[in-house]
């Protein structure tokens, strides 16, 4: 317990004086808070006006620059990942030897590459890396078409293009471009390794079955060859409200199920027809470039994880994708190549924007977190 404060130090008038003491302490920290948090948000108001003036005329310029222009284009960014593989292993060699055994290792290991290539006889082969995230609408197919269309104007059958690919996947139609624009490298003849670490199910299996070499991880997420459609209908809600939703068409099933309109069975079983007729092109595609499968036993909308995915043939062998291109670097020259957008003015300004107010409502947050 703390001490009490009194003008005599008389015990009596101690509880009263000590009360009153704290009654003083707790105005003047409230007013503090009050009046910190007063000019905090004056602080803001002004900050805000001034970033969205500021934006404003931004963007004023971005327009009048951009008239007259065309659509912005991109650059294709080629990173050789020999050299980053080798940095690590320096790296480490520079920390693990003192410099008599560094300079005998680098002697050594210099030798060895030249007697290497003077083995072989002729340069290193090509491996040229991909990346593909996948997002329902397969948003990362713009940037993969234009790294293709750039690989095969030099690419040849003695080279290897290896896919690194990320998808749960999403609809039929993007994944279906998606899957088109790999085709082109098999029509090339140009040899094409689809590395999966997490997942690449439904149509993110659906590209990576054109792979010549199919490369999983042991717990990676394969298969889901099916087809699925879902929506909600609130044609019954509406209608105990008295509210009427007209749905005209020409041509018999131009709309057999809708959201807000009266589903028939005639309709349901159209949709069906057509869900089933996706799946049998689904099964005919993935058949064609892995004939090996045994269809009705994967093509149940399934997944497996990727042990049990050796064992149907889903896939060709169990690595991570790190393990497969370290091992490659050691005998053929790895590229990297990343289409990277070249965004617009207003576009960028977009960007730095809601990364600005999104910085801003955290640090507001934070700080009433520590007031409270």
């Amino acid at each position: 317990m703390l001490p009490a404060f009194s003008p005599a130090g008389s015990a009596p008038y101690a509880p009263v004086c000590w009360q009153q003491f704290r009654t003083v302490q707790v105005l003047i920290y409230q007013g503090v808070n009050v009046e910190f948090l007063a000019e905090y948000a004056s602080f803001l108001a002004k900050t805000a006006t001034l970033v969205i003036a500021f934006l404003v005329v931004l963007s004023a310029i971005a327009g009048l620059r951009g008239k007259g222009r065309g659509k912005p284009g991109g650059q294709l960014q080629v990173t050789r990942l020999n050299d980053f593989y080798k940095a690590l292993r320096e790296r480490l060699e520079a920390g693990l030897f003192d410099k008599a055994q560094l300079k005998a290792l680098r002697k050594q290991q210099a030798k060895a590459d030249k007697q290497q290539k003077k083995a072989k006889g002729e340069d290193k082969a090509r491996v040229f890396v991909l990346d593909f995230d996948g997002d329902i609408k397969a948003s990362a197919t713009e940037s993969l078409r234009n790294e293709i269309t750039a690989l095969l104007t030099l690419a040849t059958p003695r080279d290897e293009v290896v896919l690194r690919l990320e998808s749960g996947g999403g609809l039929v139609h993007s994944y279906g471009l998606a899957s088109s624009q790999l085709a082109r490298i098999r029509q090339a003849g140009i040899p094409l390794t689809v590395c999966i670490d997490k997942v690449a199910a439904s149509g993110g299996y659906m590209m990576a079955c054109i792979g010549d070499k199919i490369v999983s991880a042991p717990f990676a997420i394969l298969g889901s060859i099916g087809v699925v459609a879902q929506l909600p209908n609130v044609n019954r809600l509406l209608k105990k409200h008295d509210i009427d939703f007209e749905v005209l068409t020409a041509g018999e099933y131009k709309r057999t199920l809708t959201v807000f309109g009266e589903n028939t069975e005639k309709g349901r079983e159209k949709f069906q027809e057509d869900l089933d007729v996706t799946h049998q092109l689904f099964k005919d595609f993935v058949g064609r470039y892995r004939p090996q499968l045994h269809m009705d036993e994967v093509a149940t909308g399934e997944v497996w994880l990727g042990v049990a995915a050796l064992n149907m043939q889903l896939v060709d062998e169990l690595r991570t994708s790190d393990e497969y291109l370290s091992d490659r670097a050691r005998e053929a020259n790895l590229y990297h190549l990343r289409f990277a957008e070249r965004k617009s003015l207003q576009e960028r300004i977009g960007v730095a924007a809601s990364g600005a107010v999104e910085n801003t409502l955290v640090g507001l947050w934070s700080k009433l977190g520590r007031l409270r």
